[in-house]
């Protein structure tokens, strides 16, 4: 049997990406946590270590945006099945045919005929002003889509009935919307702020945005990641309630935000039915195997210093989610 973690650490000498960050955990302890390789190659090369925050990337949606809406449902502030205008009314000022009777549940969902992105970053103005652009903005109806443009929604939806941006929730240890830049890890050189970027976010939307979105905007460590996931193995990232309700499949290939198992999904065919996992642009990806009692995470650099084709890290995390049952299954 091959380690799972000995599959990434030769990705990373055979050059796939520069530099990986892995963990494995279960409901009693952690199982395995190692990084491999270099945090930036460009324009320097600086050693990465499990300290080093990695942009997250879409796992931002899962991980933060997912677990606020469910806090404000908890606390009696929201409904899953509440309609959004209620608290976003100027949505209705040009989208009133499409986005009139929208739900919470709808947009966690990517149920909401939104468009999967738009580039906000090309409009002129302060991140407040795009904010208010961005809540006129028309938009045409489409098939359902996996949609930024939704959780940029959710995200603005929560800021709206917290009264604060979404960079001042309090986040548990090891996850932040402001990393040191010392103790992070190099993304892409981006065209659009003309540098490496480490310590900020590589989402050029997020970044309009002011850094952090419903979206994108989340640094994480693999630690920090960990113990999420362990708190989701235990029961504890939410009321036993609100933790149901995010695992109830919602469609063939959803639950509540995080996608469910199925034929050729990220984290391998031999994971438990009940499994859920997420993937972020970055190179990024967390799974949850709830019936095994497993969750596993593989954080790396794949956009430093430039974007590259998709199919190493699909392929990866496919064969990184099998070992990792196997491993779990038989022990070392």
């Amino acid at each position: 049997m091959i380690p799972p973690f000995a599959l990434v650490e030769q990705a990373v000498n055979d050059g796939l990406f520069p530099g990986a960050a892995v963990g494995m955990v279960t409901a009693d302890g952690t199982l395995y946590q190692a990084a491999f390789g270099a945090s930036q190659r460009e324009p320097t090369i600086i050693p990465l270590h499990h300290h080093m925050y990695f942009d997250l990337a879409s796992l931002t949606k899962v991980l933060f945006t997912v677990r606020e809406i469910l806090l404000l449902v908890e606390e009696g502030k929201v409904d899953l099945d509440s309609r959004i205008q209620q608290w976003l009314p100027e949505i209705l000022t040009s989208n009133r045919d499409l986005l009139e009777n929208v739900t919470v549940r709808q947009l966690l969902m990517h149920e909401a005929h939104l468009p999967a992105s738009v580039p906000l970053y090309e409009w002129v103005g302060t991140p407040e002003s795009r904010k208010t652009r961005f809540l006129n903005e028309v938009w045409q109806k489409g098939a359902n889509v996996y949609s930024d443009v939704g959780y940029i929604l959710l995200g603005l939806l929560i800021e709206r009935i917290r009264g604060t941006p979404l960079q001042h929730r309090p986040l548990p240890p090891g996850l932040t919307f402001r990393p040191n830049p010392d103790c992070a890890v190099a993304t892409e050189h981006c065209r659009l702020r003309r540098r490496v970027l480490r310590g900020e976010v590589h989402d050029e939307n997020a970044y309009a945005l002011g850094g952090a979105a419903g979206h994108a905007g989340l640094f994480g460590t693999v630690s920090g990641v960990m113990e999420v996931l362990q708190d989701v193995l235990n029961g504890r990232w939410l009321s036993a309630a609100a933790m149901d309700e995010m695992l109830r499949p919602g469609s063939a290939t959803r639950a509540l935000g995080w996608e469910r198992k199925h034929h050729g999904w990220s984290g391998g065919s031999l994971a438990g039915a009940s499994a859920i996992g997420h993937t972020g642009f970055t190179g990024t990806g967390c799974w949850v195997d709830i019936g095994r009692g497993v969750a596993w995470i593989l954080l790396t650099n794949d956009v430093h210093p430039r974007r590259r084709h998709a199919a190493p890290i699909i392929n990866l995390r496919r064969f990184f989610g099998n070992a990792v049952a196997v491993f779990h299954a038989t022990g070392p």
